[in-house]
């Protein structure tokens, strides 16, 4: 007891140093490196992050007498700060094992390096993926969400030529609160539910409908419909949004026809209503191959007698597709249906592809008729670089599409199965 007393107090000093004196060399080495070099090198640069995510900078641009610009680069000093504090809580985590295992090296038989790789090959393994997810993906969710609560905005707080602050709520009360930021943010949200609604039920009532006829047992060549029916799918979708672009232009293939026919040309994509009715057709063309392919291989599973006792009963076709069909297929594919509703919300290609997000709404800030939050997010980064407001947006975007996901996995059969593996 004195002994793992005696070693555990070393490892709250030197890290490190318990496990060399217990015959762990490389575990011991490693640790008490990690300690040199944030000694070294980390609280520096820890110092000088978590003084820079706290005030963003204090020096204006200018130049010195040398003539050399001097300035501090409010958005470096921000992501410095983060990094900082996520390295420190990985040194904090690393600090802990190290003493919670000088308490047990005692314990621990003298084991080969080969037998060490096998006990703790599952942390080798998946640790090179926890980093990636911290600084891949953590750093620009916590990067995102700081940006919101700041004036990160052209023209005057840009840097390095300006200095962002942070500015709190204020940029949630102004999108709530202004008139055309509140007018412009439900605009454009009830388009985006409108829109994620219809493309992914159009999509997968088209979908059924395609397999309800391929798999009829009145359809020949059933292999040659499914292979008509998959092409949509088959073909790059990009290269299909921009054919469909065309085809629906003032001067295309479909206003050639119409006016042929003695009727006015359509503004398919100027018009805000038919671009947004021509938006949603077009989705159906691309995703309801899609459906088809899964629902047909659904309905070849669906048990053959709960069709042979409906005709037993007299029930009519409809009566079938109503109380066994649909029920039957919509429980095997109602996570899918929920994710595709989240694919849609956030559907950029699409849009920006056939429309751009227009035609231009005069009443809108940034945005057009047919734009949806995540164009929206776009135009406002890229076109105007109006960060602070877009972060608003994005975090919005994430606060109603998170819960959807994470609904749409727990509903999934390999979560509800998992303890069985």
């Amino acid at each position: 007891m004195e002994d793992k007393k005696k070693y555990a107090w070393l490892s709250y000093i030197i890290m490190g140093s318990a496990q060399i004196m217990k015959g762990e060399y490389i575990k011991g080495i490693f640790l008490l490196l990690v300690e040199i070099l944030t000694i070294v090198f980390g609280i520096p640069y820890f110092a000088h992050g978590l003084w820079g995510i706290w005030t963003l900078g204090v020096t204006k641009f200018h130049f010195n007498e040398q003539g050399v610009a001097v300035f501090d680069h409010s958005i470096f000093l921000m992501l410095q700060g983060i990094i900082s504090i996520l390295l420190i809580l990985i040194i904090i985590g690393i600090y802990v094992y190290n003493v919670r295992d000088a308490y047990k090296a005692k314990e621990e038989k003298k084991t080969t390096l080969r037998d060490k790789i096998d006990r703790n090959f599952h942390w080798i393994f998946i640790t090179p993926g926890l980093l990636s997810l911290v600084f891949l993906i953590l750093l620009p969710i916590v990067f995102t969400i700081l940006i919101a609560f700041t004036d990160y905005s052209a023209p005057y707080h840009l840097p390095p030529r300006n200095l962002v602050r942070w500015v709190g709520l204020q940029n949630f009360k102004e999108i709530f609160g202004l008139k055309i930021w509140n007018k412009t943010l439900s605009g454009v949200f009830i388009w985006t539910v409108t829109w994620a609604v219809l493309a992914t039920v159009t999509s997968f009532f088209v979908g059924l409908m395609w397999a309800l006829i391929v798999n009829s047992s009145g359809v020949k060549i059933k292999k040659l419909w499914r292979t008509i029916f998959i092409i949509p799918y088959a073909v790059p979708g990009l290269i299909s949004m921009l054919i469909m672009r065309l085809i629906f232009s003032g001067q295309g293939p479909i206003n050639d026809f119409i006016e042929h026919i003695g009727l006015q040309r359509l503004g398919w994509l100027t018009d805000p209503h038919l671009a947004k009715f021509t938006l949603v057709l077009i989705n159906m063309w691309l995703g309801a191959p899609y459906f088809m392919a899964l629902m047909t291989s659904i309905l070849t599973n669906i048990p053959k007698d709960l069709y042979e006792s409906s005709d037993i009963d007299g029930a009519t076709a409809f009566q079938k597709l109503r109380h066994i069909t649909i029920p039957m297929v919509l429980y095997s594919t109602m996570p899918l249906l929920i994710s595709s509703f989240a694919y849609n919300f956030n559907n950029f290609m699409l849009i920006y592809a056939v429309t751009g997000g227009g035609p231009v709404n005069p009443n809108y800030r940034y945005a057009g008729h047919t734009d949806l939050l995540i164009s929206w997010i776009y135009k406002m980064t890229l076109n105007q670089q109006q960060y602070h407001m877009a972060s608003v947006v994005t975090i919005m975007i994430f606060l109603i599409i998170a819960p959807i996901v994470a609904f749409s996995f727990t509903r999934s059969k390999s979560f509800r199965e998992e303890d069985l593996i």
